[in-house]
């Protein structure tokens, strides 16, 4: 039984959200008294989030769900400073241009798992530039330089880290905490925000908020962390070996998203139901004491649950017909990842090797080949152990599509395009 009062802490305590709390029982007390407002700010990195980003998109999922309102963060104004945190370097700096355009696409997933609005727990989404970007640099010193020691900020762990590992943090970089923790004061002021949460590697810089809303306007504040996620095998979360699991459609089709919740380890199918899909806790229970061949219908239903979710039960219905056809009937199904080619290449012959590498089943011809001597890459469903083969026109199927596969699970149509 929970040891919580409030609706909010109960579902995050059951499912395996919760890592650090600052004041447990405070926040429990508030968040069962009435409505509060959280937030979660993301940086805008790439154009895209990936699945390593859902266990803070479903925090802000369930703390809707239970009462309250959900405040995505977009850093348009940190990015150009870059978080330091986890990081053995400095990251890239990205022009306005670039961050615009990275928020641009980050920004459509959310809508997906929250509803915005203006009733009191719709969400609503901000953009820390709308503060950061005005700051006057001196006054902004004066005015909050005093609450910060160099002391206290050498001993949090994205400084530790860089500076035990003997590799530079640049002045830029050291200002990142401080920003953040002025995010949690604006947006108290702005939102009446009280509580910040995210992963667990953000501690150090949520309890810097928290502090300076304190001290700045004697206001009490909470920090949630969620636990760092790895897969049983100590793989990050997110990561494949093909790249980043994205959330967008657009950089990773429904059918590939679906196929990498399918492929959970065996023993991560009941962690990954209760922190990525809604499904009632009797459910996932039993879903979870399935043995043997009979996970594989829980890693289904996963898989089917965590694309519902993101891209609508309609793809993921068809992602599931698609991988069903595909591996149980053998057939050549339409719904597999696409890469087109000219029908110029393959008239003159498409070498194999690029043709790996074209369809995303490798990264380097070199890494190609060891895939083609191991066996593992098929055409059309037939083992090709030629390194010098080339695809041609005589490949087509009765679709007018090549079946390009490395090994059982990972398929792609290579279509001709004029």
């Amino acid at each position: 039984m929970s040891q919580y009062k409030s609706e909010f802490l109960k579902v995050l305590d059951e499912r395996g959200f919760i890592h650090q709390l600052s004041d447990p029982h405070a926040l429990d007390k508030v968040a069962a008294e009435g409505t509060i407002s959280a937030y979660i700010g993301f940086d805008c990195t790439a154009p895209s989030l990936h699945a390593g980003s859902l266990v803070p998109i479903m925090m802000l999922y369930w703390l809707q769900q239970t009462g309250h309102k959900p405040i995505t963060l977009m850093g348009g104004g940190t990015t150009k400073v870059g978080d330091p945190s986890g990081k053995d370097e400095s990251r890239l700096l990205l022009t306005p241009e670039k961050i615009q355009e990275n928020m641009d696409g980050i920004q459509t997933v959310f809508s997906k798992f929250l509803k915005f609005g203006d009733g009191p727990t719709d969400a609503k989404m901000v953009n820390n530039a709308d503060w950061l970007d005005h700051l006057n640099y001196i006054d902004f010193l004066r005015d909050y330089g005093p609450h910060f020691t160099i002391n206290r900020m050498m001993s949090f762990d994205s400084v530790k880290l860089r500076l035990d590992r003997e590799q530079p943090l640049t002045f830029l970089e050291f200002n990142y905490m401080i920003l953040q923790a002025y995010d949690f004061l604006e947006l108290n002021r702005r939102a009446d925000c009280v509580l910040q949460m995210g992963g667990s590697d953000q501690w150090g810089n949520i309890i810097n908020g928290m502090e300076l809303g304190r001290r700045v306007d004697g206001t009490k504040l909470h920090a949630l962390t969620s636990p760092l996620l790895t897969t049983s095998s100590g793989a990050k979360m997110g990561k494949t070996a093909g790249g980043a699991v994205w959330l967008n459609g657009d950089m990773l089709s429904p059918y590939e998203y679906w196929q990498y919740w399918r492929n959970t380890e065996d023993g991560d199918v009941g962690k990954f139901l209760k922190l990525f899909t809604a499904l009632p806790m009797e459910e996932i229970a039993r879903l979870e004491a399935l043995e043997g061949a009979e996970i594989n219908e829980a890693k289904k239903v996963l898989a089917n649950e965590a694309t519902a979710i993101l891209h609508g039960r309609e793809a993921a219905d068809k992602a599931q017909e698609t991988a069903q056809k595909t591996f149980e009937q053998g057939d050549m199904a339409q719904g597999l990842p696409t890469v087109e080619v000219s029908g110029a290449e393959l008239l003159e012959g498409l070498g194999l090797l690029p043709a790996i590498v074209k369809a995303g089943l490798a990264k380097s011809n070199g890494e190609a080949r060891r895939h083609v001597k191991a066996g593992a890459i098929k055409i059309n469903d037939k083992v090709c152990n030629d390194f010098q083969y080339s695809i041609s026109a005589g490949d087509m199927t009765e679709d007018d599509v090549i079946k390009l596969s490395m090994g059982k699970k990972k398929h792609v149509l290579l279509r001709p395009v004029d």
